[in-house]
């Protein structure tokens, strides 16, 4: 690099390349590509400080929490490429992201380059020439308050999933974790969960009509009264089925009742009671935050949280909208004077005010460090502008962003609300019960639809599916109607319904849920929701996140015995305490040890609780009671029921003998009701069953059911206590070279051979004959002409055969027994292809992709089954069943396996060990004009 340089340094080398075209010859822009080093895992940690202060978590807590940070082995090269170039620099522009995760990231390659010349911070909230040139008039120090807000979230997180996660490997299971937000998300949606289990369906009926005046104008209404009272409707229920207390004026209608009413008021004449209009105005919605452009992304595109913020980031680093990370709600004068400008050329002067809209802060925490994410620029791009040189799913958020802005600007849509009330006397019949029938209708109608000609905003599929969601109104023009008028009842149908359990939450809803609450930050959201369906917490059912019993079990125990860590007040009141840090109220040290070792009013902290645990019944925490005597248990291998023997036999110790129980894994936990479990019980009863005896090893045969599916194995004994003995008895000593003797080793127990059922299998008729067969796979079908053994066998993916490292699929499973040599050496001798059946019909068809326009299918491939729009292709997760697979997650899968792009390849990681930096003073003042805290 040439003297006299200037060294800007960003985050991503889209946004690098991005912004290097707006800067001139005298600026060379580089990117650190996130972070450049972290706290090293304990066990990567310099062998002399494992049994030190920072051995149990990479931080002294002894000393005010000093972290020991390590630069990572991927970044090493990096560093010494920055290092070089900024020998040559006459100055470094440290341009990392506007957050606080930025803010630390400038401080720590300040920490790392140790720069001897003037240093500057500086933020790009638009990578636009506009953007670019006001950043470099705004350039200030590294804020050190921030910089202690971040590192105290990073070293609080360190702390949290330390001490937590070990107790729930201990009591629940290996590999889990808890985490500061990701245990409060799981903890909503295992709440949401037990509301479903607890939930109990009330039934109500109603009548709906078809009405007609005399001039043979027709209009439907629904049925809102009878004699006078109001009739349920399923909000007037508790989820215990029942009336509420306030509601016991009401009346439920019995099927009979209302199919009774219904034919005795078809072909009546009704009155118009009243006719009401009222005007309608609608305000539009503020620009996007980060959580809600994560919300109407979902709704509308049917984008996860994790694939908005990955496209979003890629819109921002190429310059086609603001920095993504906000909660603001505000926009720049330019900005306004954009959207105002742009809606005045396409809808006409009449849509937009006589003054800029304002919009106030969503929420009291929101830090609205910079604007509302919007298209970038002081003039806007329109979508079409742009559609040629986006991909489809930039192309479709950067829509939704555009049309929310200017939608932002725009006047009110307004109109007018007309209800009609219409009373009729059913005609009278023996023993009938009702006679005056009340029905209602409304409608509304918008006579301008003001920001409504750019954007409305699409509700969540919950919301869609409440119990009244087309009850008494609706958006339907009425006839011209007058008070007194006579109409005719030509078609009145009595509906039955029951009402719903509380809608699961999807990313939508729980990214509005965490928001509402104040809990964590808007651009974690992404990141928490993949790490709790990552952990195996939660699996997504369509749009809807469904929680494991495992997730069951570990939310137990943090309410057992980390409640205030799980509560949602604690919780949202540390993002507060965060806040104060970033502003310089609180000291980062103080609040560390007041969380760690408690408060000096007494108060318990972190340590002291896990110190004090004392004993946690494991069994308790991973049972739950399904119905009386019967209990789900979180095993190591998985969830499965338990209850007492029917027959009441006792074990050798007096105890009663337990049945138990498989549970599909498919099953989400509100299915599994008491019925349920008296059908896995009878399934069960079937698993288990001897089929006989192997005649050639004497070992029983018996056919099982797993967790995986039903399956057949052989019995072995284990050798006993004398039998082992005696095996070790048997053996020569051995020595070592010194003289010493060496252990004898024990006998390893066989393992049993098993074998999965072949589809035309059933546990309950499957035989002895079938089973050795299945057990005798792999057979071996004979030799090729090459000397290679071809032998068929049973796979995961279905039956096939193999030649080495050579697989071919067969046609069908009853070949694994009959297929013949030649048949094999014929397959072998046709070309092979890719995947298992390219000639077959698609395994599931889903319509057309909303992004590609392209029919979306599953095929089978030589990996399993994929899913695949002729473009892009991926593989269907393990956790979902093909059966269970809903073109919403279909679709939601290949938009994630889009958004990451073409896979990369990537070098060998090196093996050499990592090499932990060295610890640097505390703090320090930078050389030049700026200043900036160090720490190591």
């Amino acid at each position: 690099m040439p003297a006299g340089k200037k060294l800007v340094i960003v985050e991503s080398p889209a946004k690098s390349r991005s912004i290097a075209k707006y800067l001139g010859d005298d600026f060379i822009v580089d990117a650190s590509a996130g972070h450049i080093r972290d706290l090293p895992q304990p066990s990567d940690l310099p062998q002399d400080m494992k049994k030190g202060p920072f051995g149990k978590f990479a931080v002294d807590p002894e000393n005010g929490f000093e972290p020991y940070y390590v630069i990572s082995d991927s970044k090493k090269s990096k560093v010494r490429e920055l290092k070089q170039q900024l020998k040559q620099a006459d100055e470094l522009y440290l341009a990392t992201d506007a957050d606080r995760e930025g803010e630390a990231i400038a401080w720590h390659l300040y920490e790392v380059l140790k720069p001897k010349v003037p240093t500057y911070r500086l933020t790009f909230t638009e990578i636009t020439k506009e953007g670019i040139s006001r950043a470099m008039e705004n350039l200030r120090e590294i804020n050190t308050h921030v910089v202690d807000a971040q590192e105290t979230r990073r070293i609080l997180d360190r702390l949290f999933g330390y001490e937590i996660s070990p107790v729930l490997w201990r009591k629940v299971g290996k590999g889990l974790s808890a985490g500061r937000v990701q245990s409060v998300a799981t903890r909503m949606v295992v709440e949401r969960e037990r509301e479903r289990m607890a939930f109990i369906k009330a039934s109500y009926w109603d009548l709906s009509g078809t009405f007609s005046t005399d001039g043979g104008e027709t209009f439907a209404a629904k049925l809102n009264a009878v004699d006078g009272a109001r009739i349920a409707t399923g909000s007037d229920f508790d989820d215990r089925g029942e009336l509420k207390k306030s509601r016991k004026d009401v009346v439920v209608l019995s099927e009979d009742d209302a199919k009774s009413l219904a034919e005795r008021l078809t072909g009546t004449r009704f009155g118009v009671d009243s006719v009401e209009e009222k005007p309608y105005s609608r305000r539009p919605q503020p620009p996007f935050t980060t959580s809600t452009l994560q919300q109407d992304a979902a709704r509308r595109l049917r984008f996860s949280s994790r694939v908005t913020m990955q496209v979003a980031q890629r819109l921002y680093e190429h310059g086609y909208i603001t920095y993504m990370r906000t909660d603001s709600t505000t926009l720049s004068n330019e900005a306004i004077n954009a959207a105002r400008k742009q809606a005045t050329e396409l809808y006409g002067g009449e849509s937009v005010p006589a003054s800029p809209r304002v919009y106030g802060k969503r929420n009291q925490t929101a830090q609205e460090a910079h604007e509302a994410v919007r298209p970038a620029g002081d003039s806007f791009r329109t979508p079409r502008q742009v559609k040629n040189e986006l991909s489809a799913d930039e192309f479709r958020l950067y829509e939704l962003i555009w049309k929310r802005t200017v939608a932002s600007q725009m006047e009110d849509a307004k109109g007018f609300t007309a209800s009609v009330r219409l009373t009729g006397t059913a005609a009278d019949s023996h023993g009938s019960k009702y006679r005056e029938a009340t029905f209602g209708a409304s409608g509304t109608v918008i006579t301008f639809p003001g920001f409504l000609q750019a954007y409305e905003e699409v509700a969540d599929d919950a919301e869609k599916k409440s119990d009244d969601a087309d009850s008494r109104g609706g958006n339907k023009r009425l006839p011209k109607l007058e008070e007194g008028e006579n109409l005719t009842s030509e078609d009145i149908e009595a509906k039955g319904h029951e009402t719903s359990p509380p809608p699961r939450f999807t990313e939508a809803s729980i990214v509005a849920e965490l928001e509402k609450r104040e809990i964590g930050r808007p651009s974690t959201y992404a990141p928490t929701i993949s790490t709790i369906m990552d952990r195996g917490y939660v699996t997504k059912r369509g749009t809807a996140l469904v929680p494991s019993w495992t997730a069951f079990s570990v939310i137990r125990l943090l309410e057992e015995h980390f409640g205030q860590y799980v509560d949602y007040d604690f919780t949202a009141r540390l993002e507060g305490d965060l806040d104060q840090i970033a502003r310089g109220e609180v000291e980062r040290e103080a609040w560390l040890q007041e969380f760690y070792f408690g408060a000096s009013t007494g108060e318990e902290g972190l340590k002291a609780v896990v110190d004090n645990l004392g004993e946690i019944d494991a069994r308790a925490i991973n049972s739950i009671e399904i119905a009386p005597g019967v209990n789900l248990r979180v095993g190591r291998y998985g969830p499965y029921l338990e209850r007492p023997n029917a027959d009441g036999e006792a074990d050798e110790n007096g105890e009663l003998k337990m049945e138990r129980a498989n549970i599909p894994e498919d099953l989400a936990p509100d299915e599994l009701t008491a019925a349920k479990a008296e059908e896995l019980f009878e399934q069960a009863q079937h698993s288990g069953r001897v089929l006989g005896t192997d005649p050639e090893t004497g070992r029983e045969i018996v056919a099982k059911d797993g967790r995986f599916g039903p399956y057949v194995t052989e019995v072995i004994e284990e050798m006993t206590e004398e039998e082992i003995q005696a095996y070790l008895d048997a053996q020569p000593t051995e020595y070592y070279k010194n003289g010493n003797p060496k252990p004898k080793k024990k006998p390893k127990q066989p393992k049993p051979r098993t074998a999965s059922l072949l589809k035309s299998m059933s546990l309950e008729t499957v035989t002895l004959q079938e089973a050795l067969q299945l057990l005798s796979l792999p057979r071996v079908v004979g030799t090729d002409d090459d000397g290679e053994e071809i032998t068929a066998q049973n796979g995961r993916f279905g039956p096939y055969l193999k030649k080495g490292s050579d697989s071919r699929s067969l046609e069908s499973e009853e070949q694994l027994f009959t297929i013949t040599l030649d048949e094999a050496k014929k397959i072998y001798a046709q070309p092979k292809q890719r995947g298992r059946a390219a000639a077959k019909p698609p395994l599931a068809e889903f319509g057309t992709d909303p992004t590609t326009e392209k029919p979306v299918v599953v095929k089978d491939g030589r990996f399993g089954p994929y899913i695949t729009d002729g473009e892009t292709n991926v593989t269907v997760p393990r956790s979902m069943t093909l059966e269970a697979l809903t073109p919403e997650q279909a679709f939601s899968l290949l938009a994630e396996k889009r958004a990451k792009g073409p896979v990369k390849k990537t070098a060998a990681k090196s093996t050499a060990r990592k090499t932990p930096a060295k610890k640097a003073p505390a703090k320090k003042t930078a050389g030049g004009a700026k200043k900036a805290a160090s720490k190591a």
